[in-house]
């Protein structure tokens, strides 16, 4: 590694479904077509990450930091990045926390500003709005009087704007002018004076903006944070946690990858919807051979959205992979998931190989550094 080489170091935030994956990953194209090398850090709260696996598949360099967020796995962030680097610097580093994360300006990014700063140049912090939330949250569309999640969760969601150098309105494609323009107007209120970007990664839209934000010479994490931990910890654990992976073999006739993961993830979903659990984001994957497909459902309203097509069938074996973000008891709600991976090899003359879960309700934040001035 050139020690005289800074890499750029950018932090991408933004609540769960917002689709920072989705984001992340054309950046890299991006980059990668420019000539530079690119290097990603994923995160949550446990492994088998559907996120991680459907970056590696479009051929990047991923690595994986599980078990708590970036602000309380600090060391293993940093560790993580000296891995990506140990062969090639590459020229930047994007990262994606948890999408259930705030305060990442005073616990990641000027941390690392201040303890690293010899090595990184840390990018403006942009936080990317999850567009069922904004409407129901900032604008006041809601069957409920908070769209099903507490003021507690509500918190994290608006800490999270809060604190951002720009934001991006997240999911453009699936919008009507009119709802862009008012989540615009809502965010002028909310964050006045703060950039907004309205993007689609896959139409392209607002790309090159967030781009130029990106190698902008703003000064980043300009807007710390006054934040209640106690209220901070009450919203994340209201949310349960389902990371399940499972094996399915002994198929009589080759499946197709794309019809598996989005009759899984709509079944799922039902399941959560029947029992009352309000959904932040469901991805499912499904892998075989070198090929995945990648379904999601963001809200409990959103319907199936299609994260990564494989347009194939195959025979052998097939990896499933459910990360269920849901306000929800997290024993019941991996007891969903696992009774539809059961229902989906049945009907498809599959036998489950293997199948591994772990559930959780995130614990108390516990920084590893915390900047407050």
């Amino acid at each position: 590694m050139n020690s005289d080489k800074k890499i750029r170091f950018v932090l991408i935030g933004g609540f769960l479904g917002a689709g920072k994956t989705t984001l992340i990953g054309e950046l890299a194209r991006r980059y990668m077509a420019a000539g530079k090398r690119v290097g990603i850090i994923t995160n949550d709260q446990a492994a088998d990450l559907v996120d991680t696996q459907n970056l590696r598949s479009q051929g990047f360099d991923v690595g994986e930091v599980a078990g708590a967020c970036f602000c309380c796995s600090f060391d293993d962030l940093v560790a993580t990045a000296d891995r990506l680097i140990a062969d090639e610097a590459p020229d930047v580093l994007l990262a994606e926390p948890v999408g259930s994360c705030t305060d990442l300006v005073a616990t990641v990014v000027l941390p690392l500003q201040q303890l690293l700063g010899e090595r990184f140049e840390l990018a403006p912090f942009g936080v990317l709005l999850k567009p069922t939330h904004g409407l129901r949250v900032l604008a006041g569309r809601s069957t409920s009087a908070r769209g099903g999640f507490s003021p507690q969760a509500e918190y994290i969601f608006h800490k999270q704007l809060e604190e951002a150098d720009y934001l991006m309105i997240g999911r453009a494609d699936q919008l009507s002018e009119e709802d862009v323009s008012l989540l615009r107007a809502k965010l002028a209120e909310f964050a006045e004076g703060v950039p907004v970007i309205a993007v689609s990664p896959r139409r392209g839209d607002g790309v090159e903006q967030v781009l130029g934000y990106i190698e902008s010479p703003m000064k980043p994490g300009r807007r710390l944070l006054e934040i209640d931990y106690d209220t901070y910890a009450e919203g994340e654990a209201e949310l349960g946690w389902v990371n399940l992976s499972a094996n399915l073999v002994d198929g009589e006739t080759p499946a197709s990858l794309d019809s598996l993961a989005q009759e899984l993830v709509g079944a799922i979903a039902e399941g959560i919807e029947a029992t009352g659990g309000q959904i932040a984001h469901l991805k499912v994957s499904v892998m075989g051979g070198d090929a995945q497909a990648v379904a999601n459902v963001v809200a409990n309203d959103s319907g199936v959205d299609i994260g990564l097509s494989a347009n194939r069938s195959v025979e052998g074996t097939i990896q499933v992979i459910v990360n269920a973000r849901v306000a929800m008891d997290p024993v019941v709600l991996e007891a969903i998931c696992r009774r539809c991976v059961e229902t989906l090899a049945e009907k498809h003359s599959l036998r489950v190989d293997a199948i591994h879960a772990h559930s959780l309700r995130p614990g108390r934040p516990v920084p590893t550094h915390r900047v407050t001035a």
